[in-house]
């Protein structure tokens, strides 16, 4: 049997930082005299690709390398058999051991490795090997130290003053780079190189030397040239980042960046630079360190992206300087623009400007959008400030200026800008929009003009419409709405909303449901449709009266059920999705609207269109009817059965549908038996409820009976034989109900006709009185004095009738006897009314 504890996985790290599965091995150590030194060895399995498990996976993640070491290897691609990585274990390369089962480390420059074991005991094993020929106690994670530097490096560093450097030669230009680069390990170093670099302005002579050997064509020269300079980089030093990127140095810095040795032909960027790339002043900038920080910026980050080659992991560090310099930088820039007042009174008056022709208005409209893009840098009190200024310049009805105008490109920018405001700052944008209602029709509003763009949206995917979807939702949202002690913004908005906007908002799904199916039902059509109902959806979830009010009114749900009926099974989805969340919440006005109207038809008729697939629609459907059922929704439960029983009840493979008709038949039971009713109750609160307090109440009444009133012949109960006998009166009605339900299951065919009479009033209570024709005999159900009666002090009188009164809430009688907390109440008011008017008496006075 093959030992798992050595395979592993080999990966190394690609130029855009992705790490490339190498193959599948067995790792070994051993002496290699080719490499003079103790080595890793990596064979692949010579029978075939390890496929790993599930759990292997999980821990087989390529991880993220720590850092550059001198190790000498290579890893190979898999053959069977073949030697996968041979890698001599350097003293003084970083390995570093991950997640138990991986050790990372790096052979050279952006050339990192990365075994994945398969198993922990072989990671250890391996681990163990590695600190072993460096020296390192096992129990650490990272063999090399990256800070600190060992007792000798110290004293050497603490006894020599600084770092001298090669006099600067053409013929020294190798013996300088290997200077910086092994300078680069040591923090200590590093510093003193870089002091050095910056105290004999030695930057400015290397680029002299740059431009000798461009002219005598050097190419090992301007190769050394690339690996210093890219190495000042990793110094991460802003004083010499400002020598380098001053104006007169950083295009030769970058031109020694072109030359780098892994390439054939050298990269021509400083022709992009100078030739390609054109700086354009939409408004003339009259300050000069303004336009210089702004050439700067965009140099430097051009070398950011483009010309620095992909860092490792260790090295992305060392950049973090650079980073900083472009972010300061941007923020120098916005605030120079923000106190130049007018230069931006200019620019939004040329934006506003119809005589302004559309190439001008679009480069405005680019540049302001750039503009905002850099305030993301400020801090918040910055950026506090900056929106503020471009609010009092006029910023909203300046986009709304350009939201009407023909030109794509500019009206995707203004978008753009947009979004800005409404992330920052939506109050400011609904306080706009609201006083402009004021003075303008609701055509032009801006609010009606996103919604338009997000309906007439020309890319087929509808991009545009869906970013415009969002910034609505942002700002209908009420989580994000103020309430002051004046004022409150969710009720002001959401009116002027519902007034003003969502006519706008509604108008293609009204346009498109005259009709039993929808009248245009291409793919864009449908995507519109559904970024329409989501966010009708969203409102139904978090708004209250003014989305009831406009969906009962206007007869939206009856419109958006017709898309029930589109080929696209995304739409008809939203459609189920906008009814389902309107059913969620439970609420009457909803019920009695779709109970009005029969909105379940189009939901059922699509049930049955879909067949016996098992698909999304099919469960959406099932979920929705479940949810009625465990929710016990008594009206939508009666409408459902009352009109699409037929339909449904040959649906066996859930169980959804006869529950619901269980459901039913419970609450027509209910009603039509509401002294059987009455009695389930009390006799499951006399079972249920009982404490030590009650039985206190009880016996204390019991022995304060009078023995008057305690008839000859009768037997005196006591509370103890009371709840014993609960068992022997719950079982005859048990059994008579359940033989009821058998022959109602039994006797079942089409549709059933209820027994009773819905009343959709609310808030109203009708009592249901029922005369006992018989008369009831001691220990019967029905006796006011059974043991089964709450309140009985023991002494059944004969030859009694009763009165039971039911009460009910909203016209319905509970459908189901289940001891839920929710029935509590009505359980207490059933249990008070069924007693006697003597009975009665007595527990009031005690």
């Amino acid at each position: 049997m093959t030992d798992t504890r050595r395979r592993v996985k080999v990966y190394t790290l690609n130029e855009d930082r992705q790490w490339d599965d190498r193959g599948t091995g067995h790792v070994s150590s051993g002496y290699v005299e080719r490499l003079k030194g103790m080595s890793l060895l990596v064979r692949a399995e010579s029978d075939g690709e390890w496929s790993p498990s599930r759990r292997d996976r999980g821990a087989l993640e390529p991880p993220a390398a720590p850092g550059p070491g001198r190790a000498v290897g290579r890893a190979r691609r898999a053959g069977e058999g073949s030697l996968l990585l041979e890698s001599k274990i350097n003293p003084n390369t970083a390995y570093q051991k991950q997640q138990d089962t991986l050790i990372v480390w790096s052979e050279a420059e952006n050339y990192d490795l990365a075994l994945s074991f398969q198993e922990k005991a072989g990671c250890d094993e391996i681990w163990e090997k590695i600190c072993q020929v460096q020296g390192k106690d096992p129990s650490v994670d990272i063999t090399q130290d990256l800070v600190d530097e060992s007792e000798e490096e110290r004293f050497d560093d603490m006894s020599s003053p600084g770092l001298e450097l090669p006099s600067c030669e053409l013929s020294r230009l190798e013996e300088i780079a290997e200077l910086v680069a092994s300078s680069l390990p040591s923090p200590l170093r590093r510093e003193k190189l870089a002091l050095a670099l910056e105290n004999e302005g030695y930057i400015k002579k290397l680029l002299e030397l740059f431009h000798v050997c461009e002219d005598l064509e050097n190419i090992e020269g301007l190769h050394h040239l690339y690996e210093i300079i890219k190495g000042i980089f990793l110094l991460n030093r802003t004083a010499l980042f400002e020598v380098m990127f001053s104006e007169e140095c950083i295009m030769d810095v970058i031109g020694c960046l072109e030359y780098d040795p892994a390439l054939s032909q050298p990269r021509k960027h400083r022709e992009f630079l100078t030739k390609t790339a054109k700086f354009k002043e939409v408004i003339p900038i009259s300050d000069p360190e303004l336009k210089q920080k702004i050439h700067q910026t965009y140099r430097v980050q051009y070398i950011q992206d483009m010309v620095l080659p992909t860092p490792s992991v260790f090295e992305e560090n060392m950049l973090s300087t650079l980073h900083s310099f472009i972010f300061f930088n941007k923020v120098e820039i916005v605030g120079m623009l923000q106190e130049d007042e007018k230069f931006l009174t200019d620019l939004f008056a040329q934006l506003t400007d119809e005589a302004t022709d559309e190439e001008k208005r679009q480069e405005l409209v680019n540049f302001l959008k750039e503009f905002c893009a850099f305030s993301q840098t400020l801090q918040p009190q910055n950026r506090d400030a900056f929106f503020k200024t471009l609010s009092n310049m006029g910023i909203l009805p300046a986009l709304e200026v350009i939201l009407g105008m023909d030109d794509t490109q500019v009206r995707s920018a203004a978008t753009d800008i947009f979004s800005y405001l409404v992330e920052y700052n939506p109050s400011m944008v609904r306080e706009f929009v609201m006083q402009e209602a004021q003075q303008n029709d609701d055509d032009i509003l801006l609010i009606n003009l996103i919604i338009e763009h997000m309906i007439c949206d020309t890319d087929p995917e509808l991009g545009g419409a869906v970013q415009l979807m969002g910034l609505l939702r942002t700002l209908v949202d009420p989580e994000n709405m103020l309430a002051t002690a004046n004022k409150t913004e969710k009720t002001e908005f959401l009116g002027f909303f519902y007034k003003h906007c969502m006519h706008v908002l509604t108008a293609p799904l009204l346009a498109n449901t005259t009709e039993d199916k929808p009248s245009k039902d291409d793919f864009q059509t449908a995507q519109l449709l559904a970024l329409v109902l989501e966010l009708l959806t969203f409102c139904v979830e978090h708004h209250t009266y003014h989305i009831k009010n406009y969906i009962i009114n206007k007869d939206i749900l009856r419109r958006v059920l017709v898309l029930m009926a589109s080929k696209h099974a995304f739409l008809a989805l939203c459609a189920l999705r906008f009814k389902r969340k309107i059913i969620g919440l439970k609420d009457e006005f909803y019920n009695r609207y779709i109970m009005k109207s029969f909105l379940f038809e189009p939901v059922v008729k699509a049930f049955l269109n879909n067949g016996s697939r098992y698909n999304l629609m099919n469960s959406a459907i099932i979920e929705m009817f479940e949810f009625i059922r465990v929710e016990d929704i008594k009206s939508l439960t009666a409408h459902v059965i009352e009109n699409y029983w037929k339909a449904l009840e040959d649906v066996d493979y859930v169980q959804t549908f006869k529950g619901l008709k269980l459901r039913f038949e419970q609450q027509r039971e209910r009603q039509d038996n509401p002294k059987l009713d009455s009695m389930r109750s009390i006799l499951r609160n006399h079972r249920y409820r009982r404490d030590a307090r009650t039985l206190e109440d009880e016996e204390e009444m019991w022995f304060n009976t009078d023995e008057d009133d305690v008839e000859d012949g009768e037997a005196v109960v006591s509370p103890s034989d009371k709840t014993k006998n609960d068992d022997d009166i719950m079982d005859p009605i048990i059994k008579e109900n359940e033989e009821k339900e058998v022959l109602l299951k039994t006797n079942l065919s089409g549709r059933q006709s209820p027994s009773f009479k819905l009343s959709l009033s609310s808030g109203t209570k009708t009592n249901l009185t029922s005369q006992s024709p018989t008369t009831n005999l001691p220990g019967s159900p029905g006796s006011p004095g059974s043991p089964g009666s709450p309140g009985s002090p023991g002494s059944v009188p004969k030859n009694t009738s009763q009165t039971a009164a039911i009460t009910t809430k909203g016209g319905l009688v509970g459908l189901v006897d289940y001891p839920d907390d929710d029935e509590d109440d009505d359980e207490d008011e059933d249990k008070e009314d069924t007693l006697p008017l003597s009975k009665k008496a007595k527990f009031e006075s005690s």
